[in-house]
């Protein structure tokens, strides 16, 4: 019988992670398996938090947003362990992208059922992302989101874009993708492992979490009255035909550009240019459903 420690994010969801985890546990403490609860205080205490319980033979659960999950997955990566994910953020996008189900016991029994799956992460100079890295005006409007916790999650995520075109000037994006290097004036950069983020939007749908490459989408400068179309386009991956559209894949990229940008992964800023992304195959065992 597996245990569990769960590291619960208190203010995911505006606070819903804990509410979210109770009845999961109940599912698996009625099943007869240990449970126990660790409220995470910022990213280094939940990484250190996570390669303890790893290395104590627990499996490591997640329960916030995609921030903690990529927080949660370093340590999980560094002690050799297993992960599980109880959705409970704003954008939950990696949940979706693996297709964890939404219902408390369906979650309890794939934690205690399901096979480890491996998947890859990006290594961003030493960081462990397992979804995307983002620069450009996909970077600014995380910020803002993050500004704006107050407002409903969809209606921020569907704002935020629009904010921050409003005071964007384009700068030139320098992408250097296994040795390829290019330059453009351009909106944002993309690299990414799901290709999943802001709340539903496939934004590089050609991305697989378990092939061994990352994905390189770069949009090019474009008219900004063409944004609304362009992340309409985005739910379903249409937007990957427009000619300012780059897509290259790799197992290496360095970006860089002519301005300050901040670099984002996963809902949060964790840097700024230049960067370097490498990918980690089969780096992080998780419990999901079959690819």
């Amino acid at each position: 019988m597996r245990s569990f420690t769960a590291l619960v994010n208190p203010i995911s969801g505006g606070g819903h992670a804990l509410r979210a985890w109770q009845p999961v546990a109940a599912a698996l403490s009625a099943a007869g398996a240990t449970t126990r609860v660790v409220e995470t205080t910022d990213a280094a205490h939940a990484a250190s938090a996570a390669a303890e319980a790893a290395q104590a033979g627990d499996v490591v659960v997640a329960v916030g947003g995609d921030g903690l999950v990529r927080d949660v997955a370093s340590g999980v990566v560094e002690a050799g362990g297993v992960l599980g994910v109880v959705p409970a953020g704003r954008g939950n996008d990696l949940g979706r992208a693996l297709g964890l189900p939404a219902s408390a016991s369906a979650l309890a029994r794939l934690l205690l059922d399901a096979a480890p799956r491996a998947i890859d992460v990006l290594d961003v100079d030493g960081v462990v992302v397992p979804g995307n890295v983002y620069v450009g005006i996909d970077s600014m409007s995380t910020r803002i989101i993050n500004d704006t916790r107050w407002l409903p999650a969809l209606l921020a995520y569907r704002l935020a874009p629009v904010r921050a075109i409003l005071r964007w000037r384009s700068p030139t994006f320098t992408v250097s993708t296994d040795g390829d290097a290019r330059s453009a004036c351009a909106y944002s950069v993309v690299v990414a492992n799901s290709g999943a983020y802001g709340h539903g939007l496939r934004i590089v749908p050609s991305a697989v979490l378990d092939d061994g490459k990352l994905d390189v989408l770069t949009v090019g400068d474009g008219p900004r009255r063409e944004l609304v179309k362009f992340m309409r386009e985005a739910k379903t991956g249409e937007h990957v035909r427009r000619p300012e559209i780059t897509l290259v894949a790799g197992t290496s990229v360095t970006i860089d550009a002519d301005a300050d940008v901040p670099v984002c992964a996963d809902g949060d800023e964790i840097g700024t240019l230049p960067v370097t992304v490498k990918v980690r195959p089969g780096a992080l065992r998780l419990l999901a459903p079959p690819a």
